[in-house]
């Protein structure tokens, strides 16, 4: 199983799980589910959730995406050579297949 991450909160969490699928903010935004794989996932932890204690990493299989995922730039300050997953479009709860609480380090940020 090939396995992408996505980070969220633990209300967010109960929010997808009641409407049957993953549909944050960004697919509307951006058009896309923002994922990372396990090397990077500590990028967006620490841009988007530093010194939360509610973090969440939802781990995906990527061969239950039922939408196309394109390798892409992240953010300016990402590494340029680095790419990351958007899935393009909602994914459905059935695809995660864990769920593992991200606690923050003791300096609030989230290890690399």
């Amino acid at each position: 199983m090939t396995e992408l991450l996505h980070l969220c909160t633990q209300d967010e969490w109960a929010g997808y799980r009641a409407a049957g699928e993953i549909a944050p903010p960004s697919l509307a935004t951006d058009g896309f589910v923002h994922l990372s794989t396990a090397e990077q996932v500590h990028l967006p932890a620490n841009r988007l959730f530093r010194g939360r204690t509610d973090l969440l990493v939802l781990r995906v299989d990527a061969a239950a995406l039922p939408g196309e995922v394109r390798w892409e730039p992240g953010v300016p300050g990402d590494p340029e050579s680095m790419r990351f997953p958007h899935h393009y479009g909602p994914i459905p709860v059935g695809a995660v297949r864990r769920v593992d609480a991200r606690p923050p380090g003791d300096d609030g940020s989230f290890g690399g």
